[in-house]
């Protein structure tokens, strides 16, 4: 039997080491699906996840690139399909992770022609991926596909390979050895960089120099936990994570003082005013205004991405390398520090933050469980091995100030790009990559019925296939877009508007009975953890519906002149939940300052 476009394309795949691939069939795509059934029906083909949209299929690629390491794969059909990919692949463009998009089209001779689901998809995706190229003819389709995958491992940048229908049902010629064809390599190019020996002695040199050491590690460094570590306990450095890099640091390091910003701890701003020395290692951190003044502390930035080196902090050196490699070649170099003040302030301050933060969960209030104490309640009880999704919104804010990753444990979200409903598909990807573990997966109402809803159905239909089926759903039911509600009060000044903030309301939890699964509403802070502890006693898919408070405001570490004056201005203008919002408030500040009196007069 003769070997097609297809058939090639589906070998070429699991040449780059691909065993699954998340899709979404169609016309424009036909005979590149129907090689894939051919295939899998003599045992040989690539494992095919089929989720309710192909939104969700890219945006599990993209999930599936950053908790196993490889290259991420969607599939899907001409123009509606490969237009649903967009959002997905965006989070991975902005979240630096490499992932192929295979993409249908219409025939050869219909380029062009303004015919049914023709579009010019070069164009359409020529923002958003590193390498984006049509497949005109069998001898190309080997260095197109090649292209695709090395230059999406090496920019983690997502790559698009466009298969017009009748070039997919093609024989496959192999190309001649003649001019302008292009026999490729289906070998990656190594990542592992290490900058030149003079910038890794500078590097050393600095360090060496700081007293108050701050290492602020972002998701660039996974794989890099021991040698963080190791240049930590060499410098006497407090380290800050990015929230997508909360698991490369275990929760138990006690100078480890989790994120920043709004949805970070005290301590950790506090790290970065004291700090004399700022090393960025893996982080693109977007919130230049948490970084310390200029001048203030001697930076450096390693990173795998050069055109990320010096964005967000006027660093005086910029190495371009891989974290671990950087760290080793480094290691031998950075001097023993015996003073450990710096380090053992931030532990004290970190163990004062973390009874704040219980003692916010604990606060009771009359419109609705305290959304903290539901997320509070999860992390008590996290298995080990399990890994954690949160969506975008005030649930990443819970997720940030109340979730806390032990070794062996994974975290992950939308992190720049920060779409809604990216939970609920990273949660079943990591059923996926991790079939023997559980996964817990917290999400707001508004982003559930944005999509997150349809993932159930994808649960059950690829339920059978794990060997631990675990997987706790956490909706945070407030009836509210909540964390634009608070965004329109801090933000702007204005009141929040029903018209675009209410949520309707539904029984999330009768409708995970409905498809079978355990359903649980929680309506009274008194039902909390008996809800999580049925949860995690399950051995299958729970969802807890939590119908928490709206006005729950979720307080950075630090209230400035602008957000107190902001949200005044907004109760002002008549807020639809004013008295709740007010009384909420006053509770949950009331609590902050009442804990941090306690820290300073000494909790014994």
């Amino acid at each position: 039997m003769s070997t097609t476009v297809s058939d090639f394309v589906i070998d070429r795949i699991k040449a780059w080491g691909v065993s699954r691939v998340f899709g979404y069939p169609g016309d424009g795509i036909g005979a590149f699906d129907g090689a894939l059934g051919k295939a899998a029906s003599t045992g040989d083909g690539l494992e095919y996840v089929r989720p309710t949209h192909e939104e969700i299929a890219a945006l599990m690629a993209t999930a599936h690139a950053k908790f196993t390491g490889e290259v991420g794969v969607c599939v899907a059909t001409s123009s509606p399909g490969a237009f649903h990919l967009l959002n997905g692949l965006y989070d991975a463009q902005m979240d630096n992770q490499p992932v192929v998009a295979i993409v249908g089209q219409q025939g050869l001779a219909a380029m062009g022609s303004f015919t049914q689901q023709e579009s010019n998809l070069e164009r359409v995706f020529a923002d958003v991926a590193c390498y984006v190229q049509t497949v005109a003819t069998p001898e190309a389709v080997g260095v197109v596909l090649d292209t695709a995958f090395r230059t999406a491992s090496l920019r983690k940048q997502p790559a698009v390979v466009v298969l017009p229908h009748d070039v997919q049902a093609m024989n496959y010629d192999a190309p001649p050895l003649e001019h302008w064809a292009s026999r490729s390599s289906d070998v990656p190019a190594s990542t592992r960089i290490t900058p030149p020996a003079d910038e890794v002695r500078k590097m050393a040199e600095i360090i060496n120099a700081g007293s108050k050491v701050t290492f602020l590690v972002g998701a660039g460094a996974r794989g890099a936990t021991a040698q963080v570590l190791a240049a930590a306990e060499k410098a006497g450095a407090g380290i800050i994570t990015a929230l997508r890099g909360k698991d490369v640091i275990p929760s138990d390091v006690p100078y480890h003082s989790q994120q920043l910003g709004l949805l970070g701890s005290l301590p950790s701003l506090h790290q970065i005013r004291d700090c004399d020395t700022l090393v960025l290692l893996g982080t693109n951190y977007p919130y230049g205004e948490y970084m310390p003044k200029s001048g203030q502390a001697r930076g450096i930035q390693v990173d795998i991405k050069p055109e990320q080196l010096g964005l967000r902090y006027p660093t005086e050196l910029n190495l371009w390398g891989d974290v671990g490699s950087t760290l080793d070649a480094v290691l031998p170099l950075l001097e023993q520090k015996t003073d450990r003040s710096f380090q053992r302030t931030v532990a004290h301050e970190m163990r004062e933050w973390e009874s704040e933060m219980r003692a916010q969960s604990e606060v009771a209030y009359d419109d609705g469980v305290n959304p903290r104490r539901v997320i509070q309640a999860v992390n008590d009880r996290l298995p080990d091995g399990v890994t954690v999704t949160a969506d975008a919104g005030t649930t990443a804010d819970w997720y940030g100030h109340h979730v806390r990753l032990r070794e062996g444990m994974r975290g992950d979200m939308s992190g720049r790009l920060a779409t809604m409903l990216a939970a609920m598909p990273y949660a079943v990807t990591a059923k996926f990559a991790f079939p023997d573990r559980p996964a817990v997966c917290t999400i707001g109402d508004g982003a559930f019925q944005m999509l997150g809803m349809n993932e159930l159905i994808t649960v059950k239909k690829y339920l059978a296939a794990w060997p631990n089926q675990q997987l706790v759903i956490v909706v945070m039911h407030n009836d509210d877009l909540g964390q634009v509600s608070w965004e329109m009060r801090t933000e702007d000044g204005n009141p929040m508007w029903r018209g675009s903030q209410d949520v309707e309301s539904i029984d999330y939890a009768g409708y995970a009975t409905l498809l079978g699964f355990q359903g649980i509403a929680v309506h009274e802070d008194s039902e909390v953890e008996a809800a999580v502890d049925r949860a995690f006693a399950h051995q299958g898919v729970t969802l807890i519906d939590a119908y928490v408070s709206r006005s729950v405001p979720p307080l950075p570490p630090h209230i400035t002149k602008e957000y107190a004056i902001n949200t005044a201005k907004s109760l002002l203008k008549g807020d639809p939940v004013e008295f709740d919002v007010v009384k909420d408030s006053a509770k949950a500040m009331a609590t902050e300052v009442t804990e941090r009196v306690k820290g300073a007069l000494g909790r014994d």
